[in-house]
């Protein structure tokens, strides 16, 4: 398979089946990036973090960051529309999606853990969810997060820590059997993972 790089400097040369090639390669994940933050349609969300990603193509750097690049402006994207659409400040550390829009997000969860914890990291603070999402949906380290962030890695590690924390209580507070909780919990990552097999982007 040709690398991220090697299709990047097709793009910048003017391939343009090179970015296509790309844009086929990660979209399924950015639209998972969208999938639990925002309720009804992303697809408009994805086309604009895919048309910014053209738009800036010659800044993104051909060391096989291409992933971190596209993901960084998804956030963007997200922050963009979180402004239009609500109002909020560009800080996210302590605004949740929960409390912006609580209907259903576009993901239903397939079994009773999957929807406690979707719904738990709609709770948190959405920098939160991001960080929890990326590290276990996405498999980035705290450096590939912080790229994106725009943060320290140890200030990473030190907000993956405090989602975990947060992400417990959550679960802990709906109102679901002790016996689902304890086993969410107890198994966290093995949660987080296979919720990320019901997303879309099952085939990236």
């Amino acid at each position: 398979m040709t690398g991220d790089s090697d299709l990047l400097d097709a793009w910048r040369a003017g391939d343009s089946h090179a970015g296509q090639e790309l844009f086929k390669r990660y979209y399924d994940l950015i639209a998972r990036f969208f999938a639990n933050k925002i309720t009804g349609s992303t697809s408009d969300l994805v086309q604009e973090t895919f048309m910014a990603c053209v738009d800036g193509r010659d800044r993104i750097r051909g060391d096989g960051q291409f992933r971190g690049y596209l993901f960084g402006v998804a956030y963007n994207v997200l922050k963009g529309h979180l402004r239009r659409q609500y109002r909020v400040p560009d800080e996210l550390g302590s605004i949740s999606m929960l409390d912006l829009d609580p209907g259903p997000s576009t993901i239903v969860g397939e079994s009773e853990q999957a929807s406690l914890l979707l719904i738990a990291l709609r709770s948190l603070p959405v920098e939160l969810q991001m960080i929890i999402e990326l590290r276990y949906w996405e498999q980035m380290t705290s450096t590939d997060i912080a790229e994106i962030l725009g943060i320290a890695p140890v200030t990473v590690r030190g907000r993956l820590r405090q989602g975990r924390i947060q992400l417990e209580r959550a679960m802990r507070e709906q109102s679901a059997p002790a016996t689902v909780i304890d086993s969410a919990v107890g198994e966290l990552e093995r949660w987080v993972r296979e919720v990320r097999e019901q997303l879309p982007g099952m085939s990236s």
